[in-house]
């Protein structure tokens, strides 16, 4: 598996007392995916919706052309955050949602009690 493929399948709890470096690797890609305002958008507004959405309704609410769009949709899919279903001419994207669990596991920084 690359790297940048499925990245978010590979990603362990930052809570985890060792991490290999494959599970720091995953989880820092997961994090680059997310390092961009524009991916981040795009995933809450997917959120917000409930629903999957049409490729075409993201140019207007981000400001940016289609090839920008598709870029970003692109790595969203390809880390494993959001599928894509094509209907006729247009794909619309929803979220992954074993991919939303693992990433809000990745990012639970809950301290152990003693």
């Amino acid at each position: 598996m690359s790297a940048s493929l499925e990245a978010v399948a590979c990603c362990t709890p930052l809570s985890t007392p060792v991490m290999s470096d494959e599970e720091t690797n995953a989880t820092a890609e997961l994090f680059r995916v997310l390092g961009d305002p524009a991916r981040v958008r795009i995933v809450n507004m997917i959120v917000v919706a409930g629903a999957p959405i049409c490729a075409c309704d993201f140019y207007d609410a981000l400001g940016l052309g289609q090839p920008t769009v598709s870029y970003h949709l692109k790595k969203l899919t390809d880390a494993g955050l959001l599928e894509r279903e094509q209907r006729g001419k247009w794909a619309f994207f929803s979220l992954n949602e074993k991919a939303v669990e693992k990433l809000a596991a990745v990012a639970d920084l809950k301290v152990a009690q003693c």
